[in-house]
């Protein structure tokens, strides 16, 4: 796996592209990256997309909350859709700040 050092772009290959699709920078501009940074860049595309995943679960959560307080049958109904849709942007948030420390710690590519 090779990374622009322009960029940041991420490369999967045995050898650097010639040029950087994101940036252009030319082939000397990559670093190959050792096995140990390969495999956390690996590993983190899965849990990257598992959150990427979640979030978007969340935000029907939020609208089906929604729509169940309009609603409105009963108390009890109500209380479930409010707490849902609380738990739901509380959980949104904490994604957003996980992927955040992601992208800072080189778990992203």
């Amino acid at each position: 796996m090779w990374k622009c050092d322009v960029c940041g772009y991420y490369h999967d290959g045995d050898e650097a592209p010639d040029v950087c699709p994101k940036c252009g920078a030319k082939k000397e501009q990559f670093s190959e990256l050792d096995e140990e940074a390969s495999s956390k860049i690996i590993k983190s595309r899965i849990t990257n997309d598992i959150h990427l995943d979640m979030r978007i679960l969340l935000a029907q959560v939020e609208e089906l909350a929604e729509e169940g307080i309009e609603e409105d049958l009963d108390p009890m109904c109500v209380a479930i859709f409010q707490r849902a849709k609380k738990d739901s942007k509380e959980l949104a948030a904490m994604i957003k700040a996980e992927l955040a420390g992601h992208m800072t710690k080189g778990k992203w590519g």
